[in-house]
């Protein structure tokens, strides 16, 4: 007797170009879940609308991309400590007492750092440069992994120290870095990690602060994957940096959000070289 699939979805706008019904499908072929997986395409003012039908039709959860993180987190009924803290939210799961939302963000973004990009966290000094959904996902995981140093540059530095604060309030003592926020001409320079959490990829603008923040042989990342990371990488490599884009993180964050969903726990490595051939990018 076969059991009836468990149905999740990608919601964001846009969401046509994600990758994440691949990854999905591919954990629930490892693992055995019975997972269907899909993109949602919603209104830039029909997110809670969207996710109420979806929810209804008897679906099991899903992720959430820009720009609804904030929103989904106003949304939900209960969150997950790492939610709480970034006050944004991109994995829901449709619990019978209610909505539960998670970040996985930050633990895929040190994860890939650490795992497969091989880069030490421990000691290093890192930009942070955004303030959205992204970075306040990233940012207690990056606190959390012995960085001695975590500065948030944004375009609105208020909007940066409202981050910043947030979280120096709810970790207290449990992180060690320094944390600071700054604006994008005055953030510092040399950073051992980069990582760019705007939109400035997607949009294909300029990158947002000066090649003086990366140190030579540093690790330069965004979040962004595939060619709307192109410039960002070029960019980093020459100015000496190492250039990554953010489809490790993608895959890793996803199967946090697997885990969350199906209590088993993915192998990312193979997924993540599938994906890597799958969209040519080296």
């Amino acid at each position: 007797m076969s059991i009836a699939a468990s149905r999740y979805a990608v919601v964001g706008h846009p969401v046509a170009h994600s990758q994440s019904p691949f990854i999905h499908a591919a954990f629930a072929a490892q693992t055995g879940e019975p997972v269907v997986y899909e993109r949602l395409l919603c209104s830039l003012d029909g997110f809670t609308a969207a996710v109420r039908e979806f929810a209804a039709t008897g679906a099991s959860g899903c992720n959430v991309t820009m720009p609804f993180k904030f929103e989904a987190f106003e949304r939900v009924a209960k969150t997950t400590p790492r939610a709480r803290i970034a006050a944004a939210c991109n994995t829901l799961r449709f619990d019978a007492d209610g909505w539960l939302g998670d970040n996985t963000d930050g633990a895929g973004l040190v994860r890939d750092i650490e795992r497969n990009a091989g880069v030490d966290l421990r000691g290093a000094r890192v930009l942070l440069i955004g303030a959205g959904g992204g970075a306040a996902g990233a940012l207690g995981p990056l606190l959390a992994s012995g960085a001695s140093e975590v500065v948030v540059a944004n375009r609105s530095v208020d909007k940066a120290r409202a981050l910043v604060d947030r979280h120096v309030k709810a970790l207290a003592a449990a992180a060690s870095a320094r944390v600071v926020a700054a604006p994008l001409d005055g953030c510092g320079e040399g950073f051992d990690v980069v990582v760019n959490a705007t939109a400035t990829s997607v949009a294909g603008a300029a990158v947002p602060v000066a090649p003086s923040v990366l140190r030579r042989g540093g690790l330069a990342l965004d979040m962004m994957y595939g060619p709307a990371a192109a410039a960002f990488v070029a960019w980093a490599e020459a100015h000496g940096a190492m250039g990554r884009d953010g489809l490790g993180m993608l895959v890793e964050q996803a199967a946090e959000a697997f885990l969350l969903w199906r209590g088993v726990e993915p192998e990312t490595a193979p997924v993540l070289r599938a994906l890597r051939e799958r969209i040519a990018v080296p």
